[in-house]
């Protein structure tokens, strides 16, 4: 019978309402039973903002007091860690240590800057919550279930005032253009995504695209006058821009080997201070976002390392050359590899201008360029490499490479996101040797492991995974 009643409950016998809750809508009349509905329903908490939504989508931890972000961070990273020990478990390794790890975990280093701390921002343009389809701002929904909105990022904690401000000029400047927002490409429009990027030196470059659609060369001239004009004499001067970029595209992304920014106003790079050195920046060349939070992260790499006075140090996927170079004292030679042409002009004129004379760069994708460098190495000196690759991970060649290598017993991995494709990259660096896989080299093994907050008010922060023969 128990079971009966669960899978039949009884039914629910609806007395009619009261004669009071049966009157037209007009009627001030109501029994308790409606009065206390109504309470009820005045309780419920209001509707959050359009910035509230916009402050919890892009950072989720900002309403958290600083140090209990610190902890969630770190309760993350020892997850990471645990989930990397049971994987290779699973491959027949003892990886086990105290606490479920792989290795031992650091405390999260926390940020010298918390608010405003990011160097460069993305602008997107869209549908307000307002309605109108020239907001610039940050996406709140997703393109998925069809329901995005663009609000201005004007409350969001961990975008510096400059940016915002040139995003609500580029706003005005659009809304004031006959030409219509480029919101979905098969319907047509031009104005698009806004880049900016600051230096503490107090350099701020803006990246604006367009989609030029079926527009001719004459027009495009007029609408980049039209945009250099605003920002140097009209309302957007306010703005100060020393580099003010314009790209055509009709991809989603476009390097500048794809579609070359064209450089309407200004200097083409801005310049940047960090740890002493000078360094200049492409539209797209990497630079980490946290330009406090890197001098901490890289002055640890550099202690990690632990480089003698012979050692070479291999900088896989370098950007403008920011951590070789910052390091190149400690060492004998830098070797830097990075797929962005322009930011290995960076490297190189980095190292001149700073007087740097032992370091070289590569242009090229890394698993096209290390697989050749290491696989004629004969060198003599201690090798240590150093990756910092996007959250897509190292191409399973550079592993390989690196791997295969075994002048270099001293590896240091650096992640944003190390529980995802870098997982993978762990393992593939920790295996056992498999022919199948063309991986011979003796395998590494995790031995230290340090997060940074470089990102706060988010659920993320970089790991330094430091591997050793």
């Amino acid at each position: 019978m128990a079971v009966c009643s669960v899978l039949r409950p009884p039914r629910c016998r609806l007395r009619p309402p009261p004669l009071a809750l049966r009157c037209p809508v007009t009627t001030t009349t109501a029994t308790p039973w409606a009065r206390k509905e109504k309470a009820r329903v005045s309780c419920r908490p209001p509707e959050p903002s359009w910035e509230e939504r916009l402050a919890n989508a892009v950072t989720p931890l900002w309403r958290l007091p600083y140090q209990e972000q610190l902890q969630v961070k770190y309760e993350s990273q020892r997850k990471t860690l645990q989930t990397l020990a049971s994987r290779l478990e699973e491959l027949g390794i003892d990886a086990q240590k105290p606490g479920g790890l792989c290795c031992p975990l650091q405390p999260v280093v926390p940020s010298p800057i918390i608010n405003g701390y990011r160097n460069k921002s993305t602008f997107s343009v869209n549908r307000g919550p307002d309605g109108n389809p020239k907001t610039v701002g940050l996406y709140v929904g997703t393109g998925r279930e069809r329901n995005i909105v663009c609000v201005k990022a004007n409350h969001v904690e961990n975008i510096p005032s400059k940016h915002k401000q040139v995003a609500q000029c580029y706003e005005e400047f659009i809304c004031h253009s006959p030409l219509d927002p480029c919101i979905l490409f098969h319907e047509g429009g031009h104005w698009r995504e806004l880049v900016v990027r600051t230096s503490r030196c107090g350099h701020t470059m803006a990246i604006i695209t367009f989609h030029p659609q079926q527009l001719g060369q004459e027009a495009l001239a007029a609408q980049k006058a039209l945009l250099k004009e605003f920002f140097t004499s009209g309302p957007g001067a306010v703005c100060a821009l020393t580099s003010l970029y314009f790209q055509e595209s009709t991809m989603t992304r476009c390097s500048h080997e794809q579609s070359p920014y064209q450089l309407l106003h200004g200097a083409p790079h801005i310049s940047e201070e960090l740890l002493g050195l000078s360094f200049r920046i492409s539209p797209d060349a990497f630079f980490q976002v946290n330009t406090a939070g890197a001098e901490l992260l890289y002055q640890a790499v550099g202690e990690l390392c632990q480089a003698a006075g012979d050692t070479v140090l291999l900088d896989i996927c370098c950007g403008t050359g920011t951590i070789g170079l910052s390091l190149a004292h400690r060492v004998s030679k830098v070797i830097g590899v990075e797929v962005v042409e322009k930011a290995v002009e960076d490297a190189e004129w980095n190292a001149a201008f700073n007087g740097i004379s032992n370091c070289e760069f590569h242009s090229g994708k890394a698993e096209a360029v290390l697989p050749q460098l290491l696989a004629s190495w004969e060198d003599a000196r201690p090798l240590v490499a150093v990756v910092n690759p996007s959250r897509a991970g190292l191409h399973y060649r550079v592993v390989r490479a690196i791997r295969n290598c075994s002048a270099i017993r001293r590896l240091l991995y650096i992640s944003c996101k190390p529980a995802g494709e870098a997982m993978r990259n762990f393992l593939e660096l920790c295996c056992p040797p498999d022919p199948r896989k063309k991986l011979a080299g003796e395998p590494f093994a995790p031995v230290m492991a340090i997060p940074f907050d470089m990102f706060p008010h988010t659920v993320h922060c970089e790991l330094v995974l430091l591997f050793t023969r």
